[in-house]
């Protein structure tokens, strides 16, 4: 074999070589990028919780779906911040103000129609009263709305675990006690997609 065609093998060896490495690369970068921060719901609990660096920054109380509408559980992301949202739903519109069925603030979640937001019912708050969102009191949402953004995680839990006791302690008289959860591994989540404003707000 001459030392040309030699050559030209070892070459085309090392390039297949390095093929896989390549792919796996590209791979990696079209996978999620999950911020440091991180907002937990628990929803036997009732309560959300700001995490930034591995470090609980504030608890809230929120309402959650009711049980003919329950929250939705997994690992979702922030998609929108809208201030002062006009609220959509079959084909009624309310615009921003004291009325308004999702408050001043509405921070949407990478499932289609369901959110963070303000309530015109402040007397929900601590109760599974929604129609699937989280509410929240107006204070406590417009000062967690400022601190979050888009492409943050958002982890809502169903039943009660390790990292909700943690956060929550033992959680609410009454409430569900069982171990077991739905929350998803971080990897399985789409990329969040772009949006403005709640046009079907599911859970008001």
């Amino acid at each position: 074999m001459s030392r040309k065609l030699h050559a030209i093998l070892f070459v085309l060896v090392l390039l297949l070589m390095g093929a896989p490495a390549q792919a796996q690369q590209e791979t990696h970068a079209e996978s999620p990028s999950w911020s440091s921060r991180v907002v937990v719901v628990s929803i036997a609990d009732r309560r959300l919780a700001l995490v930034e660096n591995g470090a609980v920054k504030k608890v809230y109380r929120v309402a959650v779906g009711k049980p003919s509408t329950p929250s939705p559980a997994g690992i979702f992301a922030v998609i929108s911040r809208v201030s002062d949202p006009t609220y959509y739903h079959e084909g009624k519109v309310v615009v921003p103000g004291r009325g308004n069925p999702v408050g001043s603030r509405w921070i949407g979640l990478s499932l289609k129609g369901y959110g963070i937001h303000g309530t015109n019912a402040p007397n929900s708050i601590g109760k599974a009263a929604s129609h699937g969102c989280i509410r929240m009191g107006r204070r406590d949402l417009e000062e967690l709305f400022d601190q979050v953004k888009a492409g943050d995680r958002v982890e809502i839990v169903d039943q009660r675990n390790a990292e909700t006791i943690a956060l929550f302690g033992e959680g609410i008289p009454g409430s569900s006690a069982n171990g077991n959860t739905l929350v998803a591994q971080q990897g399985s989540v789409a990329t969040p997609a772009q949006t403005n404003v709640p046009a079907t707000a599911r859970g008001e």
